[in-house]
């Protein structure tokens, strides 16, 4: 079990002091399991949902100081807010009310109950070199932190039925890859190659899932990382190169997203084997993407190149500092930003996920909609 930094001890006794104070101590255990859609016992068989990763789950509200902290990225990564964003559609779609970010509970049991938003933009797998942002393991404190006071609160064995019956959704790696790709090498660098750095970022994904089972968490989904070399900020980086005019995308830069998210889901199918009664799921948001940026019309999109907010070339050059600057219908671009997707993108693979449609496949071995409605 993880010990509890300073930082991440105050919050969770001030989280758990709201607890005490909000919590009806007279209640059954039995009481406690209302349905966030409104009717007694659990809405499915996925009772809550507990979210971590990067800008891909959070528009910045989640991030402390983001505002001073965002550097030259987005201040705005999202159209509007993380609403709008895969996991809260996802959310939705299994009769789950908002999950709120962990810097807005309010430490209401119901809050808790219903799950919890870790996710900060900017998160790495690895811990950052610069900024202050809440890197994985951060994340996986707070985590396991509320995991504790389930079981305070509601005693180890219903706790264990509560954990067992939630959904862990993880979505790392980009920021990673785009700092070691993107930054300043002499600052950022970690002294290997592309590689085995991404074999490195998987490796601790990997530690990460298992430190989950061993807490009796029972359903994960890993999300893959998304084509950065077909991004706006990488297309605008390598703007004069002669490769990147005449392909549209950068391979290179795709060849290690691909490395990553092929090894990932290779050793998630060994882990369904090892672990006995996980539900372990790989999302192949790689596939998806490929297939908006090359045949965009198809899906209702008319451009796949230039971020619907943000400058120069390719709308890459800087993100998205106010949401003046986006463009009239946000619904017609694959690209919102420098490197996230739009909500008219992220609606699709969310609808790809949940049922298969459009994209078939696009999680695997199984949709949601099956997680959703399998016994744990």
């Amino acid at each position: 079990m993880w010990f509890l930094g300073s930082e991440s001890w105050v919050l969770g006794s001030i989280f758990y002091v709201g607890l005490l104070l909000k919590m009806d101590l007279c209640m059954g255990n039995d009481e406690l399991f209302v349905s966030t859609n409104g009717t007694s016992g659990w809405p499915s068989s996925v009772s809550s949902m507990y979210i971590l990763g990067d800008s891909s789950v959070d528009c910045g509200d989640n991030t402390p100081f983001y505002p001073i902290l965002h550097q030259n990225l987005s201040l705005n990564p999202c159209n509007g807010s993380d609403q709008t964003l895969l996991p809260q559609l996802l959310a939705k779609k299994m009769g789950l009310q908002y999950v709120k970010p962990f810097y807005s509970q309010n430490g209401s049991m119901e809050d808790l109950l219903n799950g919890v938003n870790y996710g900060a933009a900017q998160a790495t797998i690895m811990y950052p070199k610069r900024g202050s942002y809440q890197s994985l393991n951060q994340q996986l404190r707070q985590a396991f932190e509320t995991i504790q006071l389930l079981q305070l609160q509601l005693g180890q064995d219903t706790a264990k039925s509560l954990i067992e019956s939630s959904l862990f959704y993880l979505s790392f790696g980009k920021d990673d890859l785009i700092n070691y790709l993107v930054d300043d090498e002499s600052s950022t660098s970690p002294g290997y190659d592309g590689l085995r750095f991404t074999h490195i970022l998987v490796d601790q994904m990997i530690n990460v899932i298992q430190n989950l089972y061993d807490a009796n968490v029972r359903k994960i989904v890993c999300m893959g990382i998304l084509p950065l070399g077909c991004s706006p900020s990488v297309m605008s980086i390598r703007y004069n190169s002669s490769i990147g005019y005449k392909l549209g995308c950068e391979n290179d830069v795709n060849l290690l997203v691909l490395e990553y998210n092929t090894r990932l889901e290779q050793r998630i199918v060994d882990l369904n084997i090892k672990m006995r009664g996980a539900q372990v799921i790989f999302c192949d948001t790689y596939r998806a993407m490929m297939e908006f940026i090359f045949h965009p019309q198809a899906y209702g999109f008319e451009d796949a190149k230039n971020a619907c907010c943000g400058t120069g070339e390719y709308g890459g050059t800087k993100g998205c500092l106010s949401p003046d600057m986006a463009c009239p219908r946000a619904s017609t671009h694959v690209w919102w930003d420098l490197y996230n997707p739009t909500e008219a993108v992220n609606v699709l693979l969310a609808n790809s996920a949940w049922s298969g449609d459009p994209l078939p496949s696009i999680c695997r071995p199984i949709t949601f909609k099956a997680l959703e409605s399998s016994a744990y």
